[in-house]
């Protein structure tokens, strides 16, 4: 809906909804797996307190006023900025009086004599572990960053906006006694750690120490990082949780992070790596063990866990396009990398703070419900291959962790809790106006749009977005908003001005980078939009399978689907592909979502219930159904037989309001199935076994080399994820360390290319 205002004298075209709507309160914590966290810290007044730009600093923010201070109200405002905990001074000290870091410091200095030169050499190990992980906050230089931060977000970006309401809720967690707060944040862009350390820095949380991935620095940036509150891992800390020789440095990061747990000071843990988004990174899971082990032997009574969603119109850097940095970062290249970011405007920038909720409770739920994962991935495996049963036994997976059940309990609850956590910062980010824009250009419109109908478009799915809980990191005129898009896009867009119409035809670019960057903003739509995207997928295959027994595409209102048919194609579809990626909680079992799904599908009018008595032309579903009243043909016995229940049929419906909506959310999962059905190619070309981190690298250049669109790491990590989950690869033992191997059925062309086929089914060509 459109309407027209007088502003003073022009006529300014300004976007309403046509249904009643109110921006969401992002982020509500798993009612199922912490209940008790659900009412807590949350008010529903939370939601009206609107937002404010943590890049726009006035007199407001100080303790002075006058004409003076609104010239210096920067450095006015963060010289009152507090600073609240820090570490403990003693913290060496502390470090070395932990059992068991003396315990191994003893077992590698056992040939000491003499209890003085003992310790006196315990304290050299621990403080040069010490120096590599942290170092104490220089507050001069953390002031000075800070000023200069300020300047150059303000500059970058046109704001940085921040919920009150989220922020209200996260300060009254923070008041909970004893009880330390950590951040689990998704990771867009390199910045997102120095963002993050100004906002909470900004808004009375303290300074927080911001771990530090996989990111690769030179000497003198790490020493400036950790003086600003950076944390690092121990030189391959990942392998060394379980090896020998890791042991004292794990044991004082563990120590480290237990003193900065009962300090309260707050901790910023990223979940992904900007080049894999959707996939728990190898320095999440291992602080997140370190965590949940602190947590197991009570150095803290509880944690609150607060998970961040980051948006961006645009990233402002580049790392995201490999899988590994070629070279350390320096502190010269980050200076010429954000002169050059100066030169041109990212548009907006949106944090959203999620509900907190308890670690302990997550964690004696989880031990409760053990169950609740659903069913198992491996049955789809003889789905894939036509048969009944499969032929060979999954038995000889990788059982070379030979864990304890202690051991395997801590790697279950620490996955669960880092897809949980990604899950949850993933579906509180807001969607921002390029990434509408660009999954409009990119699955529906294809070459080229006039500017009026991409104006109805992104109307129509902007409503549709908010309309299902998801807030929006924009608000403004329509025609302006389109505009801002598309200005952010003008590296891959043309227009066009059409004098006689007064309209704009916007033209695509047919290039592998228009379509890269096209499907890395509109990705943000997918776990909106995840249901509905698996549920369109999954009757484009029962389509499939409908077509050579009709001969001709008949009317879509003339054909009907049984319940049953349908589920089996959603089930399908969840199991192969990670959920994560399609923003589902993993404590949902599979047949819940598949219910889920259905039900969407429905109520976005995509199917219809079909009435008794009706028949259709394509009836592919049992018709058993007799005209009795359905509730008498149900059976309350302990029989599983269902032979005199009537199922459920569906018909195709094409939305009136909606045009074009079945086809818009088969496109919208086509980059993931694309790559998936492409890497059925690379697993006859490539030799087995090898390294999972080899496989995707060669993965990701067989995909470069053998399609037009350049392919993104996280989609060569997701494609093999989902082939070990389905059976396709399995993990083989080596001395190396695990390898990948290629499992018997898919040895031969015939099982590819019945994994090809199974993936096809489901692709919109």
């Amino acid at each position: 809906m459109r309407a027209w205002f007088s502003d003073s004298g022009r006529r300014v075209e300004v976007f309403i909804p046509s249904r009643r709507w109110l921006r969401p309160l992002m982020g509500r914590c798993c009612q199922a797996c912490t209940p008790r966290s659900w009412d807590g810290f949350y008010h529903a007044h939370l939601s009206s307190l609107g937002f404010r730009s943590a890049t726009w600093v006035t007199e407001e923010d100080t303790r002075y006023r006058g004409w003076l201070v609104r010239r210096i109200c920067f450095v006015l405002a963060i010289g009152g900025w507090k600073v609240l905990n820090n570490i403990p001074g003693d913290l060496l000290e502390r470090v070395c009086r932990n059992k068991r870091v003396q315990d191994l410091a003893a077992s590698k200095a056992c040939g000491c004599r003499g209890e003085r030169k003992f310790q006196q050499q315990c304290k050299e190990k621990v403080l040069g572990i010490l120096a590599g992980i942290q170092a104490p906050l220089c507050l001069p230089m953390l002031r000075l960053c800070c000023w200069a931060l300020l300047r150059f977000l303000s500059r970058l970006f046109l704001s940085v906006q921040l919920h009150r309401g989220q922020l209200e809720m996260v300060l009254k967690a923070a008041r909970t006694p004893s009880v330390p707060l950590v951040f689990l944040s998704t990771h867009k862009s390199q910045l997102d750690g120095m963002l993050l350390s100004f906002l909470l820095f900004s808004q009375g949380l303290g300074v927080p120490r911001v771990t530090v991935g996989n990111l690769i620095c030179s000497s003198r940036l790490r020493a400036l990082l950790r003086c600003l509150g950076a944390v690092f891992l121990p030189t391959a800390v990942e392998q060394a949780l379980h090896d020998h020789d890791g042991e004292l440095p794990v044991a004082v990061l563990a120590s480290y992070l237990e003193e900065a747990l009962r300090s309260q000071q707050p901790l910023v843990i990223f979940l992904e790596e900007p080049c894999a988004p959707w996939h728990l990174s190898g320095p999440a899971r291992a602080w997140l063990a370190l965590l949940y082990r602190a947590m197991q032997d009570s150095a803290v009574p509880d944690v609150l866990l607060v998970p961040v969603g980051i948006a961006y119109d645009c990233t402002p850097d580049r790392f995201c396009r490999d899988g590994e940095s070629a070279q350390p970062l320096s502190l010269g290249a980050c200076l010429w990398a954000a002169c050059r970011a100066l030169c041109r405007c990212f548009g907006c920038a949106r944090v959203d703070l999620a509900q907190p909720f308890s670690l302990q409770e997550f964690v004696a739920k989880s031990l409760i419900c053990r169950s609740s994962m659903g069913k198992p991935l491996e049955e789809l495996l003889p789905t894939i291959l036509g048969m009944l049963q499969p032929d060979y036994s999954r038995a000889d997976g990788p059982e070379h962790r030979m864990t304890t059940s202690s051991e395997a309990e801590e790697e279950m609850m620490v996955t669960k809790l880092g897809l949980h956590a990604l899950t949850d910062a993933t579906v509180c980010s807001a969607v921002t106006a390029v990434g509408i824009t660009s999954a409009l250009l990119l699955h529906k419109h294809r070459k080229c749009v006039r500017l009026s109908q991409l104006m109805v478009d992104f109307a129509w799915l902007l409503e549709e977005t908010l309309l299902r809980q998801h807030d929006v990191s924009f608000s403004g005129q329509l025609r302006a908003l389109v505009l801002h898009s598309l200005a952010l896009l003008r590296d891959h867009v043309t227009l066009y001005y059409l004098a006689p119409f007064g309209d704009i035809v916007v033209v695509i670019k047919d290039s592998a980078e228009t379509r890269w960057e096209l499907s890395r903003h509109s990705a943000q739509l997918v776990p909106i939009f995840a249901s509905e995207a698996v549920g369109a997928c999954a009757i484009r295959a029962l389509l499939l399978e409908l077509l050579p027994f009709v001969g001709e595409a008949p009317c879509p209102s003339s054909i009907t689907f049984s319940e049953d048919e349908l589920h089996q194609k959603i089930l399908a579809l969840l199991q192969l592909l990670p959920p994560s990626l399609l923003g589902l909680k993993p404590c949902q079992p599979l047949d819940c979502q598949s219910q889920d799904v259905l039900d969407k599908l429905v109520l976005c009018r995509l199917l219809e219930a079909e009435e008794e008595g009706e028949r259709y032309l394509c009836d592919v579903s049992s018709r058993g159904c007799s005209t009795t009243p359905r509730w008498t043909n149900l059976d309350f016995s302990d029989s599983d037989s269902d032979d005199n229940h009537c199922k459920r049929c569906f018909r195709i419906c094409k939305p009136k309001d909606s045009p074009g909506f079945l086809l818009f959310f088969c496109h919208l999962l086509s980059p993931v199935l694309a790559t998936y059905v492409r890497a059925v190619a690379f697993l006859e070309q490539h030799n087995w076994p090898q390294p999972e981190a080899t496989c995707a690298r060669a993965l990701q250049q067989f995909l470069a080399e053998d399609g037009l669109e350049r392919p993104m790491w996280s989609l060569a990590l997701s494609t093999l994820q989902s082939f070990k989950n389905i059976g396709v690869l399995k993990e083989r033992p080596s001395p190396s360390g695990p390898l990948l191997q290629l499992v018997q059925p898919f040895c031969s062309s015939e099982g590819r290319e019945k994994l090809r086929d199974f993936l096809e089914q489901f692709m919109q060509l």
